[in-house]
């Protein structure tokens, strides 16, 4: 049997700010948006992680929620947790029955891909850097090959610069990263992959990569959808390049 988990001292800073990161809840489920810069889980800096800050919501003597899934530190946007031991379970498994529909928006340069709408059919492996990990675009015969599918729409382009919407169907870590470097439009902020820090004059602090919806069955039955707007810096950057 697991030995419980040692509950995190959390200042009252941190509790407050994940709380305020809270899109919706239920007794079965707790949904984030979380921030760009937050591991989800991990880390290896001082600050805590997303999973850490969860104990926030703890009841007394009580398990906090369990992340059902996990971003990218630098990504932004919805994250799912499950606040019973039958809820986790339960979206698990429909996880692993890939049951879930992840949506992102993501500003890419230097232009809309051709054809502006299609689907991304490449095998991904994986490649330890030192204390780093990157994925990597590999043939399908490759003994670490994994097979990756991701889809995508633009929605809106201006001169160097286009917004797209992102589906992945399958869940491999930096997926959409690699995917949109791989067809020569990386993610605008996207350092480890080769994405513009400039676009139109308007610098990119950071990845520009949002999970802006999410869609699951629901513990109780039926399907949920739970969106998480574009956070403000993205958005800000998405109105100055004129891709509203």
């Amino acid at each position: 049997m697991k030995k419980p988990l040692k509950p995190v001292a959390l200042t009252p800073d941190e509790i407050a700010l994940v709380r305020s990161l809270v899109i919706y809840e239920d007794p079965h489920i707790l949904a984030l948006a979380k921030p760009a810069g937050l591991s989800s889980q991990g880390g290896r800096g001082q600050v805590n992680t997303l999973d850490e800050l969860l104990w926030a919501f703890a009841k007394p003597g009580k398990a906090r929620p369990r992340l059902i899934h996990r971003l990218d530190r630098d990504t932004s946007g919805v994250i799912l947790t499950a606040k019973t031991q039958p809820a986790a379970s339960f979206l698990g498994k429909a996880m692993m029955a890939r049951k879930f529909s992840k949506t992102y928006q993501a500003i890419i340069t230097p232009s809309a891909p051709e054809p502006p709408a299609g689907r991304i059919d490449v095998p991904l492996r994986r490649e330890e850097q030192g204390r780093e990990a990157y994925m990597r675009v590999c043939a399908p015969d490759h003994p670490d090959a994994e097979t990756a599918l991701s889809r995508y729409r633009t929605l809106k382009s201006a001169p160097g610069c286009a917004l797209v919407e992102l589906s992945p169907e399958t869940g491999r870590m930096h997926q959409l990263r690699v995917h949109l470097a791989h067809i020569g439009r990386p993610i605008a902020g996207d350092v480890r992959y080769g994405g513009a820090l400039a676009v139109s004059g308007q610098p990119i602090p950071r990845l520009m990569l949002h999970a802006i919806a999410l869609e699951f069955p629901h513990p109780e039955g039926g399907r949920k959808r739970l969106e998480a707007p574009l956070p403000a810096d993205m958005a800000g950057l998405v109105e100055k390049l004129g891709l509203i």
